[in-house]
């Protein structure tokens, strides 16, 4: 029984979780900007050589490198341009 509780309570955590990234926006994907503005917002944010924008829930999901050279997974508010989060890789 304690197995069904925590996979009851547990689970459903954990799928929120990977979720957080996918809360950036309430706009319909009619108006977003183009996969390419983001494009050009990030550079004009200071990163480099894009490598590729998609949809990651409500937001835009981008690879890209730092000024250092440094790979980045970057999260953009699909309508305003906004960095929601930004991963970099050792």
């Amino acid at each position: 029984m304690l197995i069904c509780v925590l996979a009851t309570v547990v689970l459903p955590t954990f799928a929120f979780a990977d979720d957080d990234n996918a809360s950036c926006t309430k706009e319909p994907q009619s108006a977003w900007m183009k996969p390419d503005a983001a494009g050009s917002k990030l550079e004009e944010a200071g990163y480099t050589d894009i490598r590729n924008v998609k949809v990651a829930g409500t937001c835009y999901e981008i690879y890209a490198f730092t000024a250092k050279h440094e790979r980045a997974e970057v999260y953009m508010n699909p309508v305003t341009g906004e960095i929601v989060k930004a991963e970099l890789e050792d």
